[in-house]
């Protein structure tokens, strides 16, 4: 049978698919010194966010043939190392793509009414109606940077809403952008037009800062940005700076580049609207990456055909 380690938990209909093919340790929460003690018994490790796969860990697994990380980003394995050393790197892209849509859309409506705030006022006896005053999605420009799979269906629930849809991806053509709602624009079309912007990309060196001081002067004053993607992908300094000055009058932040960022000058802000990198933290969206990336690590150690191909 197949050694398989999974480090940081799986919902447990992933482990009624493995454990008849193999014996599936689960080790969550494992430390990264523990990690690389026992990697070299298993011929698979599954992965959530929290795991670092380092050149270290691949170096110290002779036996490994297969990396699965149950979700969509695979910032935290090393791909070049892997591939150096012949091992494959799968994952599970579509599991988490409504929960990540929807997330970003309560994040759109919370940064528009304030409702964190109205909530926590209404929990200290406050009645501060005149004070919260906010803006309708309804006739609003929603720019879209990444519109694959989660940011096309952030579009398709904002289109409900009344809004229109722009679109900016340099890995899709116009005509992809269109048939998927949204009226593809080149970035500096897209930063000056919208009212909203919501980032679904992942962190690389193309995308790391993209958001920065020189791309939020191109953008409207008073706009609202919304991130659920990757931490990194915002230049959290800048980001500050701009809404201090007012030009961003409000952020919806899910990821940070330091994860846990800690009570920060940006998380403590007033105007941001902060939550602990749950895009993916439904029941089904983890009940669907388990399984997905279960059968994925298990097609890899049989030799079949792969969906999710990341290396």
């Amino acid at each position: 049978m197949y050694k398989i380690l999974v480090t940081d938990g799986l919902d447990a209909s992933a482990f009624d698919l493995l454990r008849p093919f193999a014996q599936a340790d689960d080790k969550n929460g494992i430390s990264a010194e523990e990690l690389l003690q026992i990697a070299p018994e298993y011929d698979a490790i599954i992965v959530r966010g929290r795991t670092k796969v380092t050149p270290s860990v691949l170096e110290a697994a002779p036996n490994l043939k297969v990396v699965g990380r149950a979700g969509v980003g695979v910032d935290n394995i090393d791909l070049n190392a892997a591939k150096a050393h012949g091992v494959t790197v799968v994952n599970a892209p579509i599991a988490t793509t409504v929960a990540v849509a929807e997330l970003a859309f309560g994040l759109l409506l919370a940064v528009c009414r304030e409702i964190p705030r109205a909530d926590a006022t209404m929990k200290a006896g406050k009645w501060i109606k005149k004070e919260l005053e906010g803006v309708e999605l309804y006739g609003k420009t929603l720019g879209v940077i990444g519109f694959g799979r989660i940011g096309s269906e952030t579009g398709k629930r904002a289109a409900a809403f009344g809004m229109k849809i722009l679109g900016y991806d340099p890995l899709l053509p116009a005509e992809e952008i269109a048939k998927r709602g949204g009226e593809a624009v080149s970035l500096e079309e897209l930063l000056a037009q919208s009212d909203f912007i919501t980032m679904h990309i992942p962190l690389n060196p193309q995308s790391k800062g993209m958001i920065n001081a020189e791309s939020i002067a191109q953008m409207k004053d008073g706009v609202r940005l919304v991130c659920a993607a990757r931490g990194g992908v915002i230049d959290e300094a800048a980001l500050l700076q701009a809404l201090q000055s007012g030009k961003v009058a409000a952020a919806g932040l899910d990821v940070f580049a330091t994860e846990p960022p800690g009570l920060t000058d940006l998380v403590a802000h007033p105007r941001v609207i902060c939550t602990p990198h749950i895009g993916a933290q439904t029941a089904e969206a983890q009940t669907r990456a388990a399984e997905d990336i279960a059968s994925e690590v298990l097609a890899a150690l049989q030799g079949k055909d792969l969906r999710w191909k990341v290396a």
